[in-house]
């Protein structure tokens, strides 16, 4: 999920180059002899640090993912402006919502955010028998992909509670997340954001809703304060297949 380890030993081969293909243009050898090699290698260190300074690493990823919706009042809005922002997102969607919005369904996958499952009724799947709880997911499946033509492979089960019986008897890959203002629970879009830009760190997936105006003002204003701190936000697959 992370790959880090991976970036890093390609930034530092790639750097090894830069460095032996600048030594080659400046005639930079490392000769002991003759009492050169002081004058040489500070000559080598000098172009080392250019090195060091020149190779920029890969921006920290994150997930914004939004639950509950479609909304008809607030996730237009919420898409609006993350189209002005250039992000991706990934929204958990209940199915009797999306069959309510189908338009706001297909704007969501026109324009490359990454839609999952949450259930149908929004229910907690561990208080159903294993053919309700299935239902509940084969039927948002049902509905979304009549309208994007794509199976739904991400579930994010209702208050976070995962039958793990159901990832072997169906096609669905279930995604937590990490960092959580509790936004259902107030109004206050200060409070959000402090919540979220305080607690965020690389690969973490950020959990809000898309059903409440002050989620989606929450929402813009994180991704203004986090995008400035040089975090890129990509859907969750792309941290997960990481």
């Amino acid at each position: 999920m992370h790959g880090r380890t991976g970036r890093h030993k390609i930034l530092f081969f790639c750097g090894l180059a830069y460095t032996l293909c600048l030594f080659s243009i400046l005639g930079i050898s490392v000769d002991m002899k003759n009492g050169k090699g002081a004058e040489e290698l500070g000559r080598l260190k000098e172009a080392a640090d250019y090195v060091d300074a020149s190779v920029v690493e890969e921006p920290s990823k994150i997930a914004l993912t939004f639950d509950d919706g479609p909304n008809a009042q607030c996730t237009g809005r919420l898409l609006d402006g993350l189209k002005k922002r250039g992000v991706k997102a990934t929204f958990f969607l209940i199915g009797m919502n999306a069959e309510d919005n189908p338009d706001l369904v297909k704007r969501l996958y026109d324009e490359g955010h990454l839609i999952g499952n949450h259930t149908y009724h929004h229910v907690d799947i561990t208080k159903k028998s294993n053919e309700e709880a299935r239902k509940e997911i084969e039927e948002t499946d049902r509905v979304i992909s009549a309208i994007t033509g794509e199976h739904v492979a991400y579930m994010r089960p209702p208050f976070g509670v995962w039958q793990k019986n159901l990832e072997l008897e169906m096609d669905v890959m279930p995604v937590m997340w990490s960092v959580d203002p509790l936004d259902w629970t107030t109004e206050n879009t200060d409070e959000i954001v402090n919540k979220v830009v305080t607690e965020t760190e690389e690969n973490d997936i950020i959990l809000l809703h898309d059903c409440y105006e002050s989620s989606v003002d929450a929402a813009l204003r994180i991704v203004d304060i986090l995008q400035k701190k040089g975090f890129e936000f990509v859907t969750v697959d792309e941290l997960i297949i990481e």
